[in-house]
């Protein structure tokens, strides 16, 4: 389909709002407000106002993300991908050096982390690449030797920027932007071929991430995830801590602002890495099932919206922020729970983080973006 003609039979009062993913995602904000309030209320209560800022301007770049016509995104695609593989090469040099890392760009009180960013791009970039794989092309597939040229294009927008990441170095944020990538790869049926290109690459890296690029205490925090005994009192203290919480809220949990865990701060990071922790000790199974129903209602949706979406680019779109929010709930789960490594994923609209709230609202109002425009004609 082309997407310029398209646009063109767009009929913009026709445009619907999505109130269900509308008041999801207010339901999300308004947990993490409650949650973050509690997780502060002990110290550290200017993050409460910072996140209110930041939420305040989320909201305005979900509204702009959501009236723009997605077609703009496919034009910019790959300038906004290479903009923001620039970004990630200037914060390897300029950006602020924090416990080791280099991850973000200070500006004034304000710190952006360019990474986060590149959740966003990679998928408008892919999204825009098997649009254009679908449309007719004269001279078919192009080869490069025994390779696909297609197929070593998409490894490498995937692989680039997971690479940059590892070398700040951001483990978890390098994990995300891989899986987001292959998620797309494989839930759009491309080339199996291609995905298991991916992989491999991926999995034979492993060795040079492990000796060239991860810090001491991230090598420490992989052992003490595959030995929890190792180093109970040191790396395995977060982890360990967590699922203290966990299960000490039981089935409804101690209370709001009742966490020992939490307001007598025993969890580490429980305001960004492990704020489902503090949700968990207050407000029990019941609380974790309502938060979780959440999140998997946007998920769904999401793919909904992908299944229904009015050509391939809003598709791919959909279904990125689909595995987008999908990877950084079940890490984020799987790390308060001890099921995977400590690797600092936050959980969406929950955590505290402006580069997080931004992204996550960013890329829900795109999807809000494909969503209306379904039915506009």
């Amino acid at each position: 389909m082309d997407l310029q003609s398209d646009s063109r039979k767009l009929r913009f009062g026709r445009l619907r709002i999505d109130w269900p993913l509308v008041f999801a995602v207010l339901g999300l904000i308004a947990i993490g407000l409650v949650n973050l309030n509690s997780a502060t209320a002990a110290t550290q209560r200017q993050l409460f106002q910072s996140q209110l800022w930041w939420l305040g301007v989320g909201a305005v770049l979900f509204i702009a993300a959501s009236v723009v016509d997605y077609r703009f995104f496919y034009r910019v695609a790959y300038p906004f991908y290479g903009a923001g593989i620039v970004a990630l090469f200037a914060v390897l040099i300029f950006g602020r050096r924090v416990n080791g890392s280099r991850r973000w760009f200070s500006l004034g009180p304000l710190r952006f982390q360019p990474s986060e960013v590149m959740k966003i791009l990679l998928v408008i970039a892919i999204a825009k690449f098997l649009h254009d794989l679908s449309a007719p092309r004269a001279g078919g597939r192009r080869k490069v030797g025994p390779f696909d040229r297609d197929e070593l294009t998409l490894v490498g927008m995937l692989l680039l920027p997971v690479v940059l990441t590892m070398r700040q170095p951001d483990l978890g944020t390098a994990v995300i932007i891989l899986l987001i990538g292959l998620f797309v790869l494989t839930v759009a049926r491309y080339r199996l071929r291609t995905t298991l290109w991916g992989i491999v690459v991926a999995a034979a890296a492993v060795p040079i991430a492990w000796f060239g690029l991860l810090r001491p205490y991230q090598k420490e925090r992989i052992l003490t995830f595959l030995d929890p005994s190792r180093d109970p009192v040191g790396a395995g203290w977060h982890s360990r801590q967590a699922i203290f919480a966990v299960g000490s809220g039981r089935l409804f949990g101690k209370g709001y602002l009742h966490g020992t865990q939490n307001q007598l701060q025993f969890l580490p990071e429980h305001w960004t890495d492990f704020p489902f922790a503090v949700w968990a000790e207050e407000w029990g199974f019941a609380g974790c099932f309502l938060l979780c129903l959440l999140y998997l209602f946007l998920i769904v949706w999401a793919l909904g919206v992908a299944a229904s979406a009015r050509d391939r680019f809003g598709a791919m779109v959909a279904l990125g922020v689909s595995g987008l929010l999908f990877w950084h709930v079940l890490l984020n789960i799987g790390m308060v729970t001890g099921l995977v490594p400590v690797v600092g994923v936050t959980l969406p609209l929950v955590s505290y983080g402006g580069s997080s709230v931004l992204t996550m609202l960013v890329a829900l109002g795109l999807l809000m973006n494909v969503s209306v425009r379904r039915h506009a004609y």
